[in-house]
């Protein structure tokens, strides 16, 4: 995926996690990648996709377990 940095990046990084959770690349209750492995692949920083992980947490498709990472819902 190629971004366009002449915006904020952090939504583009979630439209495309959001693509490939529906496109069913991770299934309900599998481990989400964690940040630093999604961040190398993105080519951004960890913040980035930090606030990515955040925004599919708030609308229900992610859960993050504290010390163990995050895991897909939906």
């Amino acid at each position: 995926m190629e971004l366009d940095r002449s915006v904020p990046v952090w939504p583009q990084v979630a439209a495309d996690l959001r693509r490939r959770l529906d496109a069913g690349e991770w299934k309900p209750g599998e481990r989400f990648p964690g940040t630093v492995t999604l961040a190398a692949e993105y080519g951004v920083t960890q913040s980035t996709v930090q606030k990515a992980v955040v925004a599919l947490r708030e609308e229900g498709r992610l859960r993050t377990v504290l010390g163990a990472g995050s895991y897909v819902l939906r």
